[in-house]
């Protein structure tokens, strides 16, 4: 790895550690409907766990709600635990958020998507920007350099999205035979992806490719083809896909390590609450997911184990 980091209606519990004398840690995240962030409490829960402190979850009922957000921090203002570990569900809309967290003297540890300003303990997330640059050129390679593409983005005010979607067009300007057809937001979601393939089908009779900024909306992509009973190849972001790249349905996934983040971000909360060092940023350098080397990846979430800090950040 590379060194470069609400009312009780909100507050989904979705696990604790079974201690109660240890550092309690809030961990926001986006939604419940996308693989990714359920990878990352998983890791932000495995990581707690072992170092003898609990986790609460705070997530919108709506999928990237700012205002349900918004209230969920205010209520972790003043509960007050001993640290955050924090996905914004928009980079610059949750600033003020993040300014208020701040001003409550609660460290916070930024994950996944990096936020717009405010002051954190660390950034640990990936290179979206390599990651989406190297989802790319490998469905543009596997085309053949000839054809014609879509892109899916996510959020666009996701830092993630953004990030992506420049490596996705680096990537069609070293492909002079790639034409790209047009540009869509799918929001990160399975069924508004699924929707807006259906339109961008019957716009364009051949679509040959289809960079997808995150396997959930790969997955909507790929239910449409199937169901208008056309071919294209797919690509997605967050290494969530398995099952699809197994059954060749996915032709790659950027593996976003969701559950190292978890595991890391939870890992640099507690650390910083035990004065112990925390690098201010770290990236995880991108990894391809495809069926070479898929079944390396098919270890049960509840089976796996967070690494040691030592082993992933490097003096």
């Amino acid at each position: 790895m590379h060194k470069k980091i609400i009312p009780a209606a909100l507050c989904l519990m979705l696990s604790c550690s079974a201690q109660a004398d240890g550092e309690k840690i809030a961990v926001f995240t986006k939604n419940l409907t996308n693989p990714l962030f359920a990878s990352i409490r998983a890791g932000a829960d495995n990581a707690a766990k072992q170092m003898n402190a609990t986790t609460q979850h705070y997530v919108p009922t709506k999928p990237d709600s700012i205002p349900e957000q918004m209230s969920a921090i205010e209520d972790v203002v003043v509960k007050k635990p001993d640290a955050i570990v924090f996905i914004p569900v928009d980079s610059k809309a949750m600033v003020p958020g993040v300014n208020k967290i701040n001003a409550a003297n609660i460290p916070v540890v930024n994950i996944n998507d990096r936020a717009a300003g405010g002051k954190f303990v660390s950034f640990i997330g990936g290179d979206d920007y390599e990651l989406g640059l190297a989802t790319a050129r490998f469905l543009l390679k596997t085309m053949g350099g000839k054809g014609n593409v879509v892109i899916i983005e996510g959020v666009k005010g996701a830092s993630t999205n953004q990030d992506r979607i420049r490596g996705f067009k680096k990537a069609l300007e070293e492909s002079a035979g790639v034409k790209l057809l047009a540009t869509q937001t799918g929001n990160y979601q399975r069924l508004q992806a699924l929707q807006v393939m259906e339109n961008l089908m019957q716009t364009f009779p051949q679509i040959d490719g289809v960079l997808s900024a995150n396997d959930a909306m790969a997955t909507g992509v790929i239910e449409a083809l199937a169901a208008a009973n056309r071919k294209a190849l797919v690509i997605g972001v967050n290494g969530t896909g398995i099952d699809e790249v197994k059954q060749g349905k996915l032709l790659a996934t950027g593996d976003y390590a969701g559950f190292q983040q978890g595991c890391l971000g939870a890992m640099a909360a507690i650390r910083h609450l035990r004065k112990l060092p925390v690098p201010a940023e770290l990236l995880f350098p991108p990894i391809l997911i495809t069926q070479a080397n898929v079944a390396s990846f098919e270890v049960p979430m509840d089976k796996r184990v967070c690494p040691k800090w030592e082993e992933i950040v490097k003096k």
